[in-house]
């Protein structure tokens, strides 16, 4: 049985990778000029913040508990669903960076 501070805990890890992931996707999006760029970008950089992310909230912080035995259950609630709700969010809900007027450049 899993307890309610383990589902709090993954809960948590998850609301922060998914914020992590869409913030980082829109800045991709905006700022790098192609679209490859930012998937690029996407697929190597947000990983890379997971692995701290997890690491330091489950391990340090010790959120999350040992509540999930499966490794592959505990991937997919902490990385698989927080990149995949943040990218649906950017693709479906964010106005296209075409619409998104930026600042000017200074030099």
């Amino acid at each position: 049985m899993v307890s309610a501070a383990t589902v709090i805990g993954f809960l948590l890890i998850m609301v922060v990778n998914t914020v992590i992931a869409a913030v980082s996707i829109r800045f991709f999006r905006l700022r790098l000029t192609t679209q490859w760029g930012a998937v690029v970008y996407t697929a190597v950089f947000i990983p890379l913040v997971y692995v701290v992310t997890t690491i330091v909230l489950s391990g340090v912080v010790g959120f999350g508990g040992s509540g999930v035995q499966d490794r592959g259950t505990a991937l997919v609630l902490v990385w698989v669903i927080p990149l995949t709700l943040a990218v649906s969010l950017e693709l479906f809900w964010m106005p296209a960076p075409d619409e998104v007027e930026m600042p000017e450049r200074t030099r």
